[in-house]
């Protein structure tokens, strides 16, 4: 017999392995917005997630990838909530997916404070510059390096 917290185990494995749709390379884990995921006596989920900023567009599509993952895995009733307090921080990110991030080519956020300079993830420098403080995403914003001359996103601290 398959004990409750089995069960949930399974269900917070499967919402845990959802990617990120606008960062495919790291998982909802490992950006820290999987909250809880709970299952009742009947066999529904309830799925908790904090987004990375208020109004984040990607919601509505991790909502859907987190019904249709757990449902294809054969739960039938799974509902997802978006808990805004406590506020999401880059804290809530795990090294890995820091590390995935750098290797996808998006520089990871370092401590919250005033950056004047992120580590390009292509060449390794320092002499880099922000050149739009928005880039493909709010999250994100548009740096250069100066030493190799690539543009590159970096994952904002909050």
């Amino acid at each position: 017999m398959v004990t409750g917290s089995a069960i949930r185990g399974a269900a917070w494995k499967i919402a845990a392995d959802v990617p990120d749709p606008e960062l495919p390379v790291v998982t909802i884990a490992d950006l820290g917005i999987l909250r809880d995921v709970t299952e009742d006596d009947q066999g529904r989920v309830h799925v908790q997630v904090t987004p990375t900023y208020s109004g984040c567009p990607a919601m509505e599509t991790i909502s859907h990838d987190l019904v249709d993952a757990l449902t294809a895995a054969g739960y039938q009733h799974v509902d997802v909530e978006f808990v805004l307090s406590p506020a999401w921080t880059t804290d809530w990110m795990t090294e890995e997916a820091k590390a995935k991030l750098a290797a996808y080519g998006v520089a990871p956020p370092g401590p919250v404070a005033l950056q004047l300079s992120v580590r390009c993830p292509q060449c390794g420098s320092l002499d880099t510059r922000e050149s739009s403080r928005f880039g493909s995403t709010a999250c994100k914003s548009l740096w250069v390096c100066r030493s190799c001359r690539e543009p590159f996103d970096h994952f904002k601290a909050l």
